[in-house]
């Protein structure tokens, strides 16, 4: 569960009526797995922040946190989950490289599709360097030359045409454009109220994607 506020004030207020919502309902907050980040407003944040107490403890302040799988940082920067994808494709293409080595290469060509194109929460990405997104693709491209045994300066684009697989930058089309056209499809009105709005960073972000322009 996340709580959201503005203010110290605010947040100590929510958390309150979460302590009495559990105590009327006999369950407990693990204090210990809870913690407290404080974004960037302008690329500031507060050096000192006052303390925040769950169940009488006080909440560790971190810098860094993984929620659903994606990496938050106080600055809403995206470079540091772009780089757990990069790790976690580098694992997995490896793994395949090393028990799949005697398959066919229409095998290999499945297995990539499945294990090593389905960026987590890619989608969201909105805020992040060109070093860090490059550092992504440069993984990606490697990770087919080595599931298909080929040679490490070989044309990119040419190998994914002649396999019939998506480049990196069509994944992340795809990927933008699914996301967009299931927040333009759904019911739900909180989604449907984002993506209405002109100013939305990430569904701007991912029509620019989808789009090849950006």
């Amino acid at each position: 569960m996340v709580l959201l506020s503005a203010s110290i004030c605010g947040l100590r207020r929510l958390l309150d009526i979460c302590e009495a919502y559990v105590g009327r309902h006999g369950l407990t907050y693990n204090a210990k797995k809870s913690v407290v980040m404080v974004f960037e407003a302008d690329g500031k944040t507060p050096k000192q922040v006052p303390p925040v107490f769950l169940n009488g403890t006080q909440l560790e302040r971190v810098y860094q946190f993984k929620y659903l799988g994606h990496m938050l940082t106080p600055d809403l920067k995206d470079n540091a989950d772009i780089e757990r994808e990069r790790r976690a494709l580098s694992i997995r293409a490896n793994m395949l490289a090393r028990r799949f080595a005697r398959c066919s290469k229409y095998v290999k060509i499945t297995l990539f599709r499945a294990f090593c194109t389905n960026f987590y929460t890619c989608s969201l990405w909105a805020a992040y360097s060109l070093k860090s997104y490059g550092a992504l693709r440069v993984q990606y491209n490697n990770a087919f030359r080595v599931l298909m045994k080929l040679p490490r300066f070989c044309s990119a684009s040419g190998m994914f045409a002649e396999a019939r697989v998506d480049c990196f930058y069509a994944t992340m089309r795809k990927r933008c454009g699914s996301l967009v056209r299931r927040l333009r499809g759904g019911t739900n009105s909180i989604l449907n109220m984002i993506e209405s709005r002109l100013d939305c960073r990430y569904v701007g972000h991912c029509c620019a994607i989808s789009n090849g322009k950006a």
